[in-house]
């Protein structure tokens, strides 16, 4: 059964970056769309940067557009989420997650595989 494994969370200044890693360890992510989803205290999980099979297609939320990138290395088969310019609204649990589908890369789909999440604190 597939298993997703994030890392690379921390503490980090407003305005710093971090890169988050999402791995499969026995599994290749090759045939799996992946997303990351962000959950900030007391409030519901969103998508935040979701990319397609190919690697063609991605899809962010608009506030973190012009902040975090999405990534594969499908010779490492790594997911990474490049994340500059951070704010305390990013403060929160990311979780990585993986769905079955060859299509565009869409935040807003079902996702049926979860990692347990990797806290991320933007803070002074």
């Amino acid at each position: 059964q597939l298993q997703l494994v994030e890392s690379g969370g921390g503490l980090v200044e407003p305005g710093g970056s971090l890169r988050l890693s999402c791995a499969a360890p026995g599994f290749t992510l090759d045939v799996y769309q992946i997303g990351w989803f962000h959950q900030a205290p007391g409030k519901e999980r969103e998508g935040v940067a979701c990319i397609s099979i190919s690697g063609l297609s991605t899809d962010y939320l608009i506030s973190v557009k012009d902040r975090f990138t999405i990534s594969r290395d499908k010779d490492k088969n790594m997911v990474y989420l490049q994340m500059n310019s951070l704010r305390p609204a990013d403060t929160g649990v990311y979780y990585c997650a993986a769905r079955e589908y060859w299509g565009s890369a869409d935040c807003e789909a079902t996702y049926t595989t979860w990692g347990q999440g990797t806290q991320v604190t933007v803070s002074s």
